[in-house]
């Protein structure tokens, strides 16, 4: 099922992260925008690429966690992204296949695409919501559709809480998700940093502010870990992507993205 509002356009003169990010990940629903503004950042810090299939890593490990051994059997993912290999529910629903998720995102592109998100198990499903992650009454609203608000409910805000500048706005967002859903829940996130690569993370923000249609801030780990307010942070804590739980031994090299996941008392 498609919950979706009319919404603009696809812009394809004006770069999108959703379709950058793309780009990066080797898809090819992305435009020649899209594509420059991203060669022009790789240009600046190679390392962007790696840290793009890094946080796709990052969820899956979070998800293959949140379903396999935590028992989580709903999820709403917030600013979903276009499909690409191993979405969140073919993650969950490998583990458990009567998981169900909910999608949300705001690009027209996602919503062009969002029928392949919904190839759910018999067992589970899927639904996609057009929605921005600012209106989260709606997000709630259309979610309680789907989920079951008294069982535990996983909520992953993966690389897009930086694209609210604002951080009082920024902790009311996720404040009110997290003040809907039971004890027992969890809310996994990232943001970028400038703490690895320093002057070149802030240089690409500045490109991409200036290029982008929506700005976007870095903010420091201290200040993302502030996200996790009043929750039971699991181990490592908030930590580079990489460094979070990595699936082969040995620490790998941090990228600017750090992120954790937590869980509600």
């Amino acid at each position: 099922m498609v919950h979706d509002r009319p919404g603009p356009l696809v812009d394809t003169s004006v770069p999108h992260v959703a379709r950058i990010w793309n780009y990066w990940l080797g898809g090819v629903d992305n435009f020649p925008v899209d594509r420059e503004v991203g060669d022009q950042i790789i240009g600046m810090l190679p390392d962007v690429a790696r840290l793009a299939r890094a946080s796709r890593l990052y969820l899956n490990r979070v998800v293959w966690h949140l379903a396999a051994e935590a028992g989580v059997r709903q999820f709403i993912d917030i600013g979903t992204g276009l499909p690409t290999v191993d979405n969140t529910h073919e993650v969950a629903q490998r583990a458990a296949p009567e998981s169900r998720i909910v999608y949300v995102d705001h690009d027209p592109l996602v919503l062009e695409h969002a029928r392949s998100l919904l190839t759910s198990t018999p067992q589970g499903r899927t639904v996609y919501l057009h929605a921005d992650m600012r209106d989260p009454g709606r997000i709630l609203e259309a979610a309680a559709e789907t989920l079951d608000f008294g069982d535990p409910v996983a909520l992953t805000m993966m690389g897009v809480l930086e694209f609210i500048p604002d951080d009082a706005e920024a902790y009311a967002i996720v404040r009110r998700l997290l003040d809907a859903v039971p004890s027992g829940s969890y809310f996994a996130m990232y943001d970028g940093t400038n703490v690895v690569h320093g002057e070149a993370s802030d240089r690409i923000v500045e490109v991409w502010n200036a290029s982008g249609d929506t700005p976007l801030v870095l903010r420091t780990p201290e200040q993302i870990e502030r996200f996790f307010d009043g929750l039971e942070l699991l181990e490592p804590g908030v930590v580079p992507v990489t460094h979070w739980r990595p699936a082969a031994p040995g620490e790998p090299e941090a990228v600017d993205a750090f992120g954790g996941l937590g869980r509600k008392p």
